[in-house]
């Protein structure tokens, strides 16, 4: 890592690579939109309110991971658009209630505006009281006494079942010009694994020194954002020499830079999102129930999305109190979501968990500039207009590398247990293959129908959840790794919570500073509640650390060699 998480780069650095985190959520979360188009019944005819969804998407995401990298799990993970809301949306729209009144003509719908918007504030009413449910989960620690049974075991299927259902995502961008997509990848490969090693002549200046020609490993740092630009450099080259169609209907035309010049020039310039924007909130049962699913599946995610970024970005492995506060966090934030009107709620973004490991930048402060670059972006709707015309292929190119990583990352966590053991290769196997299976089984055809209770909203959720690969694919390896008889050597569990519980109560000064500096509360929030007793009964807040060095003993630890000063905690 060469920035690490409490660290700061300079600030011309950090605003670039804010940028560029930006750019990496930029492909997923404006392709949300336009999956809502068409149950929300907006239309591909009215790229403004395409366009407004995306200003306001932006916006409650950049508010969302200032909150969630401020005081949430303290990583530096990027809140977006969760696609997990897409199915209970879909299955919401198909109800009688709403399934006749989106069949009117294109002339009808473009006045239609009450129409969609009606739609929407029924998803946003679901949104609101579904978080609720997240937030009580995160804050009361539910989702903390979970993590005593989870081990590497079942992290390592179910973040890797994150990069591995992305597939479709990243298939769907690059088959619009594989050669488009590939040549994207080719300068990702060039410039992280080849350039980054040679600095780049760079002018700079210093009170005192005056102008000067300073190093910098600009491909190190950049790589994302260099191959993305220069990619598209050469599609809008290729576009200009008449090298893709101009027919609308074929896939291939969407590789060209000016696909979507209408929304540039359809948006205004500025405009500024607020709560309740396209009306009053409606609320319905089934809606609330439905939204429910995909708050479930939701959090499944950012738990595999946390101990992944936690690995990436050289920390150690996230306590339970800074899970609690992520989770309950994300809950908030998918409050914000519904009452501002987004279509969606938010979630852990894993692609920007791969752009760390490219970049091997892991500041907090990042992050933080990436959402601040979110919200100001989103109020000049013009800037995000603009690239939301880039090529979907250069987009296809930056998400297979993504993925890819974090795929890895997930495998990556199987190198604390012993995988010559036929137990945990059948645990580890079993639940990606079926992770994959039965899922895709379910989302085929009427598959779905087999689902039949009395009531529908839970038809909704059971099908949703069953539909989601990360559920069942962690589900599947946690209930068989706590159930299959193994030592806690050889699930991994011993060296897997060796950094959080060295010898009981025995832990180095050096640790502890690190995870004060990691996942304590900023601003000296964390001192403040340690004032008060009751505070300690509080699931989401960091434990006190009361420092004993003048009575303890030297306690020497017999697998490393070191000596460490006996901590109470």
């Amino acid at each position: 890592v060469i920035y690490e998480l409490h660290e700061v780069p300079p600030f011309l650095y950090t605003i670039g690579l804010g940028l560029q985190h930006y750019l990496t959520m930029f492909g997923a979360t404006i392709s949300l939109p336009f999956v809502l188009a068409a149950p929300l019944c907006i239309g591909n005819n009215n790229p403004l309110a395409i366009s407004d969804l995306i200003s306001t998407i932006f916006f409650v995401s950049g508010i969302a991971t200032l909150l969630q990298a401020t005081f949430g799990i303290r990583l530096p993970i990027v809140q977006g658009g969760s696609f997990a809301f897409v199915a209970p949306i879909v299955a919401i729209m198909a109800l009688d209630k709403w399934k006749d009144t989106c069949n009117l003509t294109l002339a009808q719908q473009r006045n239609q505006t009450e129409m969609w918007q009606s739609r929407i504030r029924e998803i946003q009413g679901g949104i609101m009281l579904s978080s609720l449910f997240q937030i009580i989960i995160g804050f009361s620690g539910i989702i903390g006494l979970c993590l005593r049974f989870i081990g590497p075991i079942t992290i390592a299927p179910t973040i890797t079942l994150v990069g591995l259902t992305l597939i479709d995502a990243a298939t769907f961008y690059s088959s619009s010009h594989w050669g488009m997509a590939l040549l994207t990848i080719f300068f990702i490969a060039l410039f992280s694994q080849v350039l980054e090693r040679f600095p780049v002549p760079m002018p700079a200046f210093k009170r005192g020194k005056g102008c000067y020609v300073t190093r910098v490993h600009i491909f190190r740092l950049f790589p994302v954002l260099i191959a993305i630009i220069v990619s598209w450099i050469v599609s809008a080259i290729l576009t200009a020499a008449g090298a893709f169609p101009s027919d609308r209907t074929n896939p291939t035309y969407f590789a060209r830079t000016d696909a979507r010049i209408s929304v540039l020039e359809t948006s205004p310039w500025f405009r500024f999102p607020y709560p309740f924007q396209w009306g009053t909130p409606t609320i319905s049962v089934a809606s609330v129930f439905g939204m429910l699913a995909g708050v479930l599946a939701s959090m499944i995610e950012s738990i595999g999305d946390y101990y992944a970024c936690a690995r990436l970005a050289g920390a150690k492995p996230p306590p339970t109190h800074a899970i609690n506060r992520g989770i309950g966090m994300e809950g908030i934030g998918c409050v914000l979501a519904g009452m501002i009107g987004t279509g969606s709620g938010t979630t852990s973004y894993s692609e920007n968990i791969g752009a760390i490991g490219i970049t091997r930048v892991a500041s907090r402060a990042v992050i933080q500039c990436g959402a601040v670059i979110m919200i100001i972006l989103a109020i000049i709707s013009k800037f995000g207009a603009l690239f939301a015309s880039i090529p979907n292929p250069v987009v296809g190119g930056v998400f297979i590398v993504m993925f890819g990583l974090v795929t890895a990352v997930g495998i990556s966590n199987l190198q604390f247990c012993n995988m010559n053991l036929p137990r945990n290769i059948f645990i580890v196997g079993l639940s990606l293959i079926f992770g994959m299976a039965f899922p895709t089984w379910l989302r085929t055809g009427t598959n779905s129908s087999v689902i039949k209770t009395t009531v529908k909203e839970l038809d909704q959720i059971i099908v949703v959840l069953l539909s989601t690969n990360i559920a069942i694919g962690g589900l599947v390896a946690l209930i068989l790794d706590n159930v299959i008889p193994g030592t806690l050597e050889d699930r991994g569990m011993h060296i897997w919570h060796q950094e959080s519980s060295k010898a009981s109560n025995q832990m180095s000064n050096e640790y502890v500073k690190e995870m004060k500096r990691t996942y304590d509360l900023p601003f000296g929030l964390s001192n403040f509640f340690h004032k008060f007793t009751c505070t300690k009964y509080l699931p989401f807040c960091p434990p006190r650390y009361d420092d004993l060095t003048d009575e303890s003993e030297q306690y020497l630890d017999p697998e490393t060699g070191k000596e460490y000063l006996s901590y109470r905690l």
